[in-house]
């Protein structure tokens, strides 16, 4: 036999190179032929074992096995009530209900000891002079003007210096 032609066809073998037809070829030659060079006894075991695995089957008592590891899936039906579409609601329910009674229960304990008074007759004036009240109202809103008038000035002084660094940059 023309030993060369095998080797030439292992060399296409490993290069990933052959046919079909051509792989065929050298599992019969190593399948069938006894006297194989040494050089090449190598890869008799390769090919024999592919064409071992080529009649390897699984047997019917895998699949039974198999079966009897996998479970059918069961789903039970669960019965919808009014009351348990509902529940949601009540829930929600019971938690604004307790909001306004824990709201209502600080309230009395925050405010129960002040009465209120609503007798407008019985309030008494704190200066008996207008001309001074009306001083002091007016000192205390020359301050409040003076206040918001710096406020807007440090603002409009830091929006300046904000845009000033973005055109820096």
């Amino acid at each position: 036999m023309d030993y060369k032609y095998i080797e030439q066809l292992l060399e296409q073998y490993w290069q990933c190179e052959t046919s079909l037809e051509e792989e065929t070829e050298l599992r019969a030659f190593f399948m069938k032929n006894e006297e194989i060079p040494a050089h090449l006894l190598q890869y008799k075991d390769l090919f024999a074992y592919q064409q071992l695995q080529q009649e390897v089957r699984l047997g019917k008592e895998f699949d039974m096995r198999v079966l009897a590891e996998v479970e059918p899936l069961i789903v039970k039906a669960k019965r919808l009530t009014l009351t348990t579409r509902f529940m949601p609601f009540f829930k929600a329910a019971a938690v604004v209900a307790l909001m306004l009674s824990l709201g209502n229960a600080a309230q009395q304990t925050f405010f129960g000891n002040d009465k209120l008074d609503y007798n407008y007759d019985a309030y008494t004036d704190t200066y008996d002079d207008p001309e001074v009240a009306y001083k002091e109202v007016s000192s205390a809103l020359m301050m409040l003007s003076e206040g918001i008038n710096k406020s807007q000035d440090q603002h409009f002084a830091d929006s300046i210096k904000a845009k000033a660094e973005v055109i820096k940059e």
